[in-house]
């Protein structure tokens, strides 16, 4: 098996934050992050169809600013952590950009989405939305 394999994503839409560098940003979601829209881009805004108000979502996206190197890292930043492997966190920094962020729609406005907590750039793209499936649903 080659280990030399390319995937290509296309962005479905962009964040439209407060937030316009990490330093600004919480770790996690609950930890302060506001609500952001996302702008759904026309081709696919079709797909936001049966998104409801209230519904909890899972966005993932693209990282536009991170470091890959890192393949063990103290959580969180914290030096008095010890060394943990990047699979173990939730750390930006890892070898693939891509980030799981589950949040709740608030408003669908055409093809935009306004979500919270979102602890995620402005300008950072969104590959896939998908909802949170109930611990019984099989769909």
């Amino acid at each position: 098996m080659s280990h030399a394999i390319t995937i290509s994503l296309k962005p479905v839409g962009f964040i439209q934050s407060s937030i316009k560098y990490r330093r600004e940003a919480p770790k996690q979601g609950y930890e302060g992050a506001p609500h952001a829209w996302v702008e759904i881009i026309p081709a696919v805004a079709k797909g936001l169809h049966r998104i409801t108000v209230g519904q909890e979502i899972i966005l993932s996206r693209g990282f536009i600013r991170l470091d890959a190197t890192f393949l063990k890292l103290h959580p969180r930043g914290d030096k008095n952590l010890p060394l943990t492997g990047v699979f173990a966190t939730r750390s930006p920094d890892r070898p693939n950009p891509l980030g799981l962020h589950r949040v709740t729609a608030l408003e669908i406005v055409g093809n935009r989405l306004r979500v919270a907590p979102l602890e995620t750039i402005d300008a950072t793209p969104v590959v896939d939305i998908k909802p949170v499936l109930s611990a019984t649903a099989d769909v």
